[in-house]
């Protein structure tokens, strides 16, 4: 019995590793405030997919300069975010 689960289990492991994985997708939106000195910036965006998230606007924070320097005020942007030691993180900008 237990060389049928050991069987079974290296049979699902393999099969979980063979899967393609998942492509984060890019979110739509548009930028509405830009907070330099806190790392935040807010955007009116279509839905997260990823993150499971509605249509909404919200606060991200911003990891680094370079990042914050592609966002301003009335700028249409395609985004990814993820959650971030905890927070809502924009990773990506386009």
């Amino acid at each position: 019995m237990k060389t049928i689960r050991s069987f079974a289990t290296a049979a699902l492991v393999a099969l979980a590793a063979a899967a393609p994985a998942v492509a984060a997708e890019y979110a739509k939106g548009e930028v509405t405030k830009v907070d330099e000195k806190a790392k935040k910036v807010t955007i009116k965006h279509g839905e997260l997919k990823d993150l499971e998230m509605p249509a909404m606007t919200m606060v991200f924070a911003v990891p680094d300069e370079a990042t914050l320097k592609k966002l301003s005020v009335g700028k249409s942007v395609e985004f990814m975010a993820e959650k971030v030691r905890g927070k809502l993180t924009v990773t990506d900008v386009k």
